[in-house]
């Protein structure tokens, strides 16, 4: 059974919580479609010019307010990380291994961060607080409760992220906060030329992310994850969010025609396979054209799915246009 992603479990990707959630999923009662997900209004590649501030209040409503120009940030999940990398900030610690991507910092520098101990879930406040930091970056939804520990000691910003627009809104607010407005303007420029550059190229083949460690893995979709988002601007998406208790059937992912695969190898500790080799002892999944055509694509999930931001999406449009050619 394919389970369609919760906000939780995409946030969290933890074994816990996505085993609670994945396993055990009812029937999905909606056939998916094969007419193309709307892929909205074409990408505008202009840029509006940021404007350094130390108060602001995002798209969320969430308020920030500093005294001074951030220079000790801490990162407790991967888009920090990301932001941080677009505006020329090295994050003070980091609890995320997205660092360590050739694309960010390399293996070697990335040793040089500190790692906040505790996991994505559980990071310890004493090891954040001992960083000093004058901000601590989190995922809202897991890292809320951390802020009545963190009052008083430091600023706290929660993020939520589902779509790509939502993590341009973090970039711009970050680039206002740490006067880093030049960078941020050049990367989300940089952004908007290449999303607009691949939805001009957009394939008429059927794609499909999906994510996990065995056969009870999940669909992500537009309205849940962000890399997700972007795939209606790039080919036919017919995936939709069912909600917690939704699910994909493998009988209809075999239906639907799925031409290009891309697969998210999520383990909770030591990998032991990748995601697609454990769905190959189905017999379903060979039936598929794009498992049949060999156009399954094994991707590195800490861009795709926890990276989130503007840098990572970047890698993202890469692979995705050159697999849909």
């Amino acid at each position: 059974m394919l389970c369609s992603p919760s906000r939780f479990v995409r946030s969290c990707l933890a074994a816990a919580v996505v085993g609670s959630v994945l396993v055990g999923c009812g029937a999905a009662t909606e056939p998916a479609s094969k007419q193309n997900a709307a892929a909205g209004p074409k990408t505008d590649v202009t840029v509006e010019p940021i404007k350094a501030t130390r108060e602001l209040t995002d798209a969320t409503g969430v308020k920030i307010s500093l005294k001074d120009e951030p220079t000790r940030i801490v990162c407790l999940f991967a888009l920090c990380d990301d932001i941080l990398t677009e505006l020329g900030i090295v994050p003070t610690a980091t609890n995320s291994a997205l660092l360590a991507h050739p694309d960010f910092l390399g293996a070697e520098k990335a040793k040089e961060v500190d790692v906040i101990p505790g996991g994505f879930i559980a990071p310890e406040v004493e090891a954040i607080l001992s960083h000093k930091p004058d901000l601590v970056i989190g995922l809202k939804d897991t890292h809320g409760k951390l802020a009545p520990a963190l009052k008083g000691a430091t600023t706290f910003w929660p993020m939520q992220p589902e779509t790509w627009q939502d993590s341009v809104g973090y970039l711009r607010d970050a680039a206002a906060l740490t006067g880093r407005t030049a960078e941020g303007e050049k990367a989300e420029k940089t952004f908007r030329t290449k999303l607009a550059e691949a939805e001009r190229a957009r394939s008429d083949k059927t794609a499909l992310v999906i994510y996990g460690s065995d056969e009870n893995f999940g669909v992500a979709t537009p309205e849940t994850d962000v890399a997700a988002s972007l795939f209606p601007k790039l080919a036919d998406y017919p995936w939709k969010s069912r909600g917690v208790e939704g699910s994909y059937s493998l009988e209809e992912i075999l239906a639907a025609d799925v031409d290009v695969i891309f697969s998210e190898t999520i383990s909770f500790g030591e990998t032991d396979g990748k995601l697609s080799e454990k769905l190959a002892k189905n017999p379903l999944w060979g039936k598929i054209p794009a498992v049949k055509n060999g156009d399954v694509h094994e991707v590195n999930a800490e861009v795709w799915a926890k990276g989130r931001g503007t840098r990572s999406l970047g890698i993202v449009l890469d692979e995705a246009t050159a697999a849909l050619r």
